[in-house]
């Protein structure tokens, strides 16, 4: 019997083989002055083709989202074609991959944007920090958002998604996940607004089905995926109150009212059974609330992974570092392979070390014979 993980399915028209996701993963390998994917960058994806789905690394809708080094953008001419490079390499493997659009809000720096602020939805500091050209380097405290701006980024998306598919993205991903700007809007500990985008659930969630609705004005919402982490906890300054479930419920509850490709959650990044408030099981919770494809990731095993697709609670699991030490992962799925142990001194560094230099099975068994 064909494995969970290694049977195909369809979102909407697009036929995926398997439903083993490559998940977003930033890499750092664009170094250079435009920011753009290079010649590297598509045959860091070309190779991991055989995923049902990749979703590409986090990538900035304009140069107020940037908050980390070498991150391929999305948002200028030289950035679409150097994507273009990447989604033709992994069509002609018979790969599908869709564009994570990012903003970062105020998990950024002022040495990313000329000295001046990032910005967030409340002047709050996620006391973090962030990777500079400087090293690590401490949070500050961000500028709250006008209405006027708010509305600027929501265009950033708009361009941003059309500037996908016109490089040839298969659909694009919203990332509203993490700790980021969506995320800093929805929850009470980083949004402490009193007009439209603030207060109520409606409003902290307003943001994210403004971008959904600008987003569909250029490309079909069913080319649209969406990322939320509802339990994550302790991380970018993010904290879960009595509020918060509960939101992530209303903008799951209202995001059946899109025709998503897909809705991506991620399971707890850290132990949560002991926080007043948290929700342990992810997928367990939002799968009966949520009627259209679902993604979970988090840390799955190839056992895991079909596990929690046979139980019937997810569609699709997103692999990420199996997916880095492991380029063919499906293939050594299928073929019960030992997986390749990743090296995390070369997640975010530059080069090909670490990063396009991990044989596949084939050429595994080659080196060994």
């Amino acid at each position: 019997m064909t494995q969970a993980l290694l049977r195909p399915i369809k979102l909407h028209d697009l036929e995926l083989k398997n439903r083993v996701v490559m998940a977003p993963m930033t890499r750092t390998r664009a170094n250079n002055p435009e920011k753009a994917p290079t010649d590297l960058i598509a045959t860091y994806y070309e190779q991991r083709a055989s995923a049902g789905l990749i979703i590409s690394e986090g990538t900035p809708v304009s140069p107020q989202g940037v908050g980390y080094i070498n991150i391929p953008g999305i948002y200028s001419e030289a950035q679409v074609e150097g994507w273009k490079k990447v989604t033709k390499a992994v069509h002609n493997k018979g790969g599908k991959i869709f564009a994570q659009l990012w903003h970062v809000g105020r998990i950024s720096h002022p040495d990313f944007h000329n000295g001046e602020l990032p910005v967030a939805p409340s002047a709050i500091n996620p006391n973090d920090q962030v990777f500079t050209e400087n090293g690590f380097t401490s949070t500050v405290t961000p500028h709250a958002l006008t209405v006027e701006e708010i509305k600027q980024i929501v265009q950033d998306f708009k361009h941003a998604a059309k500037n996908a598919i016109d490089a040839g993205f298969d659909g694009v991903e919203i990332h509203s996940s993490n700790g980021y700007l969506f995320h800093q809007f929805f929850v009470t500990c980083s949004n402490t607004r009193t007009d439209a985008y603030g207060g109520s659930r409606e409003n902290r969630a307003r943001l994210l089905f403004e971008v959904l609705d600008a987003v569909k004005e250029v490309i079909p919402i069913e080319k649209v995926g969406a990322r939320l982490n509802p339990s994550m906890h302790n991380l970018f300054g993010i904290t879960v109150d009595e509020e918060t479930i509960p939101t992530f419920d209303y903008i799951i509850e209202k995001l059946n009212d899109y025709n998503l490709a897909y809705l991506h959650l991620s399971e707890p990044f850290s132990d949560v059974s002991n926080v007043p408030f948290a929700e342990p099981h992810i997928a367990k919770r939002y799968r009966p609330l949520y009627k259209g494809n679902l993604i979970i990731n988090k840390g799955f095993s190839q056992e895991a992974g079909n596990k929690v697709i046979a139980d019937g609670d997810a569609d699709m699991v997103a692999f990420g570092v199996p997916f880095i030490s492991n380029p063919d992962l499906p293939i050594r799925f299928e073929q019960g392979a030992e997986l390749q142990p990743a090296d995390r001194n070369t997640f975010y560094a530059k080069g090909p070390k670490g990063y396009t230099d991990y044989p596949s099975l084939a050429e595994a068994q080659r080196q060994e014979a």
